[in-house]
């Protein structure tokens, strides 16, 4: 039972001017975002990760880039092109007002499932995928560093979106119920019987929480009748 830290990069230059950036090149965090970043990263750098795994888009490599900086031990951040920006084809590039006047905007909005973007990606195949690369590098993870085992995943707000719904047990007509802001960070762990959403958009507050203490066995999260006891604290000198 590995748990994976879902982060989206911090904002961006597009983020600021409402433009929908997908896969376009030369996208990168603006100040705001890279003191985003720093911040997630800070919070990230007190739980020991067996992996840290981002999106190709270059405002993905530079969060990604600072979460392994403030992190003492040594990282390296794998591209995992399963995380990448939704294709959003011809949309790209152009601004949100305009979009939103645009025949396919309530569907997007309303009926995701039933949305493909001319020249890109339907909304199924986006969520297909990103929950298959998502739950590859959990099972990885789990098999190679054991139960316990925290990695960190850096990608988008859609693709974040989409396995949070998946691990809620949410239909992707309901995904947008979700919100999931730059730099925010949201925990799923993964069990045999089902996913666990530990956090969602969370912009601060100690992780240490997730450290597993020495010698302990990890406690698995359950759907206990009332709501359990919650992690154990973690003591100075465990």
């Amino acid at each position: 039972m590995a748990t994976v830290l879902l982060v989206r990069h911090g904002r961006t230059t597009a983020n600021a001017s409402g433009v929908l950036a997908g896969r376009l090149a030369g996208v990168r965090l603006d100040d705001t975002g890279q003191r985003q970043a720093a911040t997630a990263a800070e919070r990230i750098a007190v739980v020991p990760l067996a992996a840290l795994v981002t999106s190709p888009q270059e405002r993905c490599r530079q969060t990604a880039k600072a979460i392994a900086q403030a992190h003492p031990a040594a990282l390296k951040a794998a591209t995992e092109r399963g995380l990448a920006e939704c294709d959003y084809g011809d949309w790209q590039g152009r601004k949100l007002g305009e979009l939103a006047k645009e025949k396919l905007w309530s569907t997007v909005q309303r009926h995701p499932s039933a949305a493909a973007f001319p020249g890109g990606e339907s909304m199924v195949q986006m969520r297909h995928r990103a929950v298959e690369a998502v739950r590859r590098h959990d099972a990885a993870v789990e098999a190679e560093h054991g139960p316990g085992a925290v990695w960190v995943a850096v990608s988008h707000g859609d693709i974040i979106k989409a396995v949070l719904a998946d691990a809620l047990g949410m239909h992707l007509d309901l995904f947008q119920r979700i919100n999931v802001d730059p730099a925010s960070i949201s925990i799923i762990q993964y069990t045999a019987d089902r996913p666990y959403v530990l956090a969602s958009n969370t912009h601060a507050g100690d992780l240490s929480w997730l450290v597993r203490p020495a010698g302990k066995r990890t406690r698995r999260s359950r759907g206990t009748v009332g709501g359990g006891a919650g992690p154990d604290p973690v003591t100075e000198g465990s």
